[in-house]
């Protein structure tokens, strides 16, 4: 008898999972899986509804040396300079409960990554939808910061292989804990109808950290312009947004860039009124994405700018992912990056071209010769990149693609050892993506 129900459970649960649906649930999600912000939820006016989804991304990679620092996939190992890889390897759950009638209660969202290096939880989040006035909605949990555009597109959709070197150091995982409220009417407001907006207020180190190791949080916000049509050809998409927060400056020790006898050097500020201060990491940015039809499929244009302060390291731009002590203190810099993309349909919508240039200066005051120059301490933090990418996708089908991207990666020239030249870290990368 126990068996029967058992069995008769879960062809239910199956069945339930299977049926075809056929209204829609049109919400613009934060989330960073693109095609859930398409059009996540099938769902019945009077029933919950759950749907499970997720890709892998399989690899071959290789690298024009052995032990190469990479933010194409990372690092290689110091005798490696091809390997096969799982890139990701996602399952996503979402849940929407739906109240009265046919308005959403609330959501609740669950990813994971599974690879060769391990298991990964990447999102858990619930959100409550607000729906007298149908123009409001309230997440928490771990979910995508609202910040720039390229972060927040999907890795399954995304026509590059990695996000920009500068998307990757200023916010590592992407994801964050926090809350946020956010503006995205469900009816028409006329022109407020063609924006979204989100506020939210984060822990700041991401989820590498291991957990809030200070009291200072970061404040998010981002207007977005949803896609609008210029002409019937012709579709524009917006947006700014800008980043508040920063580090408890546990340490009376605060490094800041500087002139010494005409050497752009790292200066040490030691005073006492420093102690437990903020040290900055304030953002701004601002994206945009034109979409042009053609008779074979599409041109598409983006690019994205940011500058801003980043606290980071001696020997790192990133956030550091735990507070330090003693004369180890935080380093301030000024910087600024940028990517820019070109996607053309090639033959017919089956086939892109993709051309993408990015770039990183974790410390715009200074540049190239000042870098490792007699008398300066500048350290292998302050150089520049920049990365020209070329590629070519084959959605095979709606289900399946192959990408082929070749990153070119240059540094700029300085007196460090190492990189007074060009370094040979360029990589090719082959990926198949399975998505369902």
């Amino acid at each position: 008898m126990r068996k029967t129900k058992l069995i008769l459970s879960i062809f239910l649960f199956f069945f339930f999972l299977s049926t075809r649906v056929n209204a829609q649930f049109l919400m613009d999600m934060v989330d960073t899986t693109k095609s859930v912000g398409k059009g996540l939820l099938g769902v019945y006016k009077k029933y919950d509804h759950i749907r499970i989804g997720g890709y892998i991304q399989p690899q071959f990679q290789i690298a024009s040396d052995k032990g190469i620092k990479s933010y194409e996939g990372g690092d290689f190992s110091p005798e490696v300079s091809n390997r096969f890889e799982l890139r990701r390897s996602r399952i996503r759950i979402d849940y929407v409960n739906f109240g009265e009638a046919t308005q959403p209660g609330f959501q609740f969202a669950f990813q994971f990554d599974a690879n060769e290096k391990g298991f990964t939880v990447r999102d858990v989040w619930g959100r409550i939808f607000e729906n007298k006035f149908k123009l409001f909605s309230f997440t928490t949990g771990m979910f995508a910061r609202p910040f720039s555009y390229e972060l927040n597109y999907s890795s399954s959709d995304r026509e590059s292989p990695e996000r920009g070197r500068m998307s990757q150091i200023l916010m590592k995982s992407e994801r964050d804990l926090g809350a946020m409220v956010s503006f995205d009417a469900r009816r028409n407001v006329g022109f407020w109808s063609n924006l979204k907006v989100d506020l939210g207020v984060f822990n700041g180190q991401g989820i590498v950290a291991t957990g809030e190791f200070d009291n200072i949080k970061d404040v998010i916000a981002r207007v977005s312009l949803k896609p609008v049509h210029l002409s019937d050809k012709v579709q524009l998409s917006a947006g700014a947004s800008t980043l508040q927060g920063g580090l408890t400056q546990n340490t009376k020790f605060k490094f800041l860039t500087g002139t010494v006898n005409g050497i752009k050097t790292t200066m040490v500020d030691s005073s006492a009124t420093n102690l437990y201060g903020r040290s900055p990491r304030i953002y701004y940015g601002a994206d945009a994405q034109l979409k042009i039809k053609n008779r074979i499929g599409f041109t598409e244009f983006r690019a994205e700018l940011v500058v801003g302060q980043q606290t980071g390291t001696a020997t790192s731009s990133e956030t550091p992912t735990a507070l330090l002590t003693g004369k180890d203190g935080y380093y301030i810099r000024n910087f600024n990056g940028a990517y820019f993309y070109f996607i053309q349909s090639l033959f017919s919508m089956k086939h892109q071209l993709v051309l993408k240039y990015d770039w990183y200066d974790p410390n715009s005051k200074v540049s190239g010769n000042e870098i490792g120059a007699p008398g300066s301490n500048l350290s292998v933090a302050n150089i520049r990149y920049n990365t020209l990418g070329i590629g070519y996708v084959y959605y095979m089908t709606e289900n399946v693609k192959l990408v082929v991207y070749y990153a070119r990666v240059m540094n700029e020239h300085t007196r460090l050892a190492g990189y007074t030249s060009d370094v040979s870290d360029d990589v090719m990368t082959c990926r198949l993506q399975f998505r369902f």
